[in-house]
């Protein structure tokens, strides 16, 4: 992993290779521009999410839209902003007519994404949306899941902590997934807070899954283990 001071420069020249970089699959020949992620290469949470929309690709920028405009709202309702954490998405080019991600388009990006994350190292990694769950958490279902805390070994990063949830875009087209979403970020201050203080530690196999709900003055721990 990168150490702290390095991280900035490191994922500066990692953004310059993808965008000097050959087109890896089809997708680079309808592209605009590749979209590489941005934020704080310091940031103790990364959001991951599908891949660029039409704004995205003309400007080369994750999240820009208004799923983008969304983000930014639930960020700024748990105090942060998007300079404080890390954006990316599974795909670094644009699928043409925002189609779903094919499974060999998600592999030819999948080296990039793996960088930024060894880089980055963050505490929390958040995925948005089905498809972002399905790279690190294949086989589940977003509704059962969206808002748990999940321990996983990934092949090649290792041991990481995700947490999913809808796509903002997702919840601007089913408007009823909203304040489902909105409680899900609000957990993340409080998920930090337990990273931070050995919340999750190495009693911990992989596979447990953990959550912590603050309810008024009352607290639940639940801790179990998805089938």
């Amino acid at each position: 992993m990168a150490e702290e001071s390095d991280k900035v420069s490191q994922i500066a020249e990692l953004n310059r290779k993808m965008l000097e970089s050959s087109r890896c699959c089809p997708l680079g020949e309808a592209r605009t521009n590749i979209v590489p992620g941005e934020g704080d290469p310091n940031a103790k949470i990364m959001f991951i999410g599908e891949g660029p929309g039409k704004n995205e690709d003309l400007q080369g920028r994750p999240f820009v839209g208004q799923a983008g405009q969304l983000l930014e709202q639930l960020l700024g309702e748990i105090g942060l902003t998007r300079d404080q954490v890390y954006i990316a998405n599974v795909l670094k080019c644009r699928p043409p007519n925002n189609r779903d991600p094919l499974p060999q388009e998600v592999e030819a990006c999948w080296p990039w994404l793996r960088q930024q994350i060894e880089i980055i190292n963050p505490a929390l990694i958040v995925l948005l949306g089905r498809f972002a769950m399905e790279r690190f958490l294949p086989g589940m279902k977003i509704s059962n899941v969206r808002g748990k805390v999940l321990r996983r070994s990934i092949p090649e990063i290792g041991m990481k902590v995700f947490m999913p949830t809808y796509h903002p875009a997702a919840a601007l087209y089913h408007r009823e997934w909203t304040n489902p979403l909105r409680e899900d970020f609000k957990k993340i201050p409080r998920i930090l807070d337990l990273l931070e203080s050995g919340g999750q530690d190495s009693s911990m196999d992989a596979g447990t899954e953990w959550d912590t709900l603050e309810i008024g003055n009352k607290k639940q721990h639940e801790q179990g283990r998805l089938l």
